[in-house]
């Protein structure tokens, strides 16, 4: 919200998890999708559906939905881990996740990723970093 009222023709996207996608059904459809709590590493995401505030302000603010796997969440907590040395948890590494792999052309465009939370169990992050 902020950085559409500072700069209008910025455009927002959103990620969610491939596995729970309510919020791309919901964009798409015009109303807000119902699905079952998503099995998802990603256990920050694991909604079954927009609240109609949050609805609204994405039908009025947010360009596209991205979906990303759990694989591609995990590959992106390996790179904060090996090479930024932060701990970033599934849910936190979706925007980065997206920008790897969304296929938008942003060459030459200024780019801001959301990365958020360090709220993991240590044990369960290490068996997710140790992950093929």
């Amino acid at each position: 919200m902020a950085a559409k009222a500072l700069s209008p023709e910025c455009q927002v996207h959103g990620v969610e998890p491939e596995a729970g996608d309510d919020a791309k059904r919901s964009l798409e459809t015009g109303k807000i999708v119902h699905i079952k709590p998503p099995m998802t590493i990603a256990d920050g995401a694991q909604t079954p559906h927009l609240g109609p505030l949050t609805f609204a302000i994405m039908q009025r603010d947010v360009s596209n939905i991205f979906t990303v796997t759990d694989a591609q969440l995990i590959e992106g907590m390996k790179f904060f881990a090996s090479t930024m040395k932060l701990v970033v948890e599934p849910t936190g590494c979706l925007g980065y996740a997206a920008l790897k792999s969304c296929g938008l052309d942003l060459k030459g465009k200024r780019v801001g990723v959301i990365i958020s939370g360090g709220n993991i169990d240590l044990e369960r992050y290490a068996k997710l970093l140790i992950t093929k």
